[in-house]
């Protein structure tokens, strides 16, 4: 079993909560009828009012012209530039990702984040290079699990996960580290609206030859990629590179197991431990 950590607020989040809070109040709304009027979850709007979440610039511009908040909202907005615990390079995919309607991901190195449990995310953050303080190991392990609200604050986003076998056969951390992973990943496989596809240790034909990628399919229906690297990544807007992306994905997808195989594969792999 894990156990979610909050996130420790910055005072610029929890200055915009209270702001946001206020304005709402004064306007007469619940959160319920709030978030309808912004056409986001009330668990969303709540999740920001009370600083566990860092709102995006639609939802700023959204909340300013139902409120009527004559450019409050959006000066207390210039100072949430800060993501406490994610990495300078990777907090512009985070913003994305928090409101988007389809996401998808291949990976070749590790789990990907929005599937790691407690235990792998220590484990990984445990044999960091160059080594971490405890205070900023906390700060780490707690926005990566912030980040799985999405699976609960979000169902109706689509999820997609191409995951190595490698990465699985690896037991990153130790045995039991890889028995909480494998049960998580199987609780997860159940859901829905997520698809966790297994490529296996030999294919002859891999479309993903160039690395990991990530898709994001935003409320506007456009599509972003993301990569990352070694203390870098890059995010992939223009058209032609997209549909690239979208291409190896797509044809990933056929390459790797279903997803009825992949449940098989994963609790066979945790019957082995």
């Amino acid at each position: 079993m894990t156990h979610t950590i909050e996130p420790e607020p910055s005072e610029a989040l929890r200055t915009f909560g209270s702001v946001l809070k206020a304005l709402r109040e004064r306007a007469r709304f619940t959160q319920e009828a709030l978030a309808g009027e912004l056409r986001y979850s009330t668990a969303y709007l709540a999740s920001i009012e009370q600083a566990r979440r860092y709102p995006t610039r639609e939802f700023i511009e959204r909340a300013e012209e139902a409120l009527d908040a004559d450019r409050v909202l959006k000066a207390a907005g210039k100072h949430l530039t800060r993501r406490p615990g994610l990495a300078s390079w990777f907090r512009q995919w985070a913003c994305l990702e928090q409101d988007a309607v389809t996401l998808y991901a291949y990976e070749c190195r590790v789990v990907p984040g929005l599937l790691q449990p407690e235990a792998y995310i220590r484990a990984i953050f445990d044999r960091r290079l160059p080594p971490l303080t405890d205070e900023q190991q906390e700060k780490q392990v707690s926005a990566r699990v912030e980040r799985q609200r999405l699976f609960a604050e979000n169902p109706n986003t689509a999820f997609g996960f191409i995951i190595e076998q490698a990465v699985l056969e690896r037991h990153t951390g130790s045995a039991q580290v890889s028995r909480i992973l494998l049960d998580y990943l199987i609780e997860r496989a159940l859901q829905s609206n997520v698809e966790i596809q297994i490529m296996p240790l030999r294919s002859p034909e891999h479309a993903g030859l160039d690395g990991p990628l990530y898709l994001a399919e935003t409320q506007e229906y456009e599509w972003v990629g993301y990569t990352e690297g070694q203390q870098c990544s890059n995010l992939i807007t223009t058209s032609p590179n997209v549909s690239a992306l979208q291409q190896r994905y797509g044809k990933l997808r056929s390459q790797a197991l279903s997803r009825e195989d992949t449940l098989s594969m994963l609790r066979k792999l945790r019957g082995e431990l």
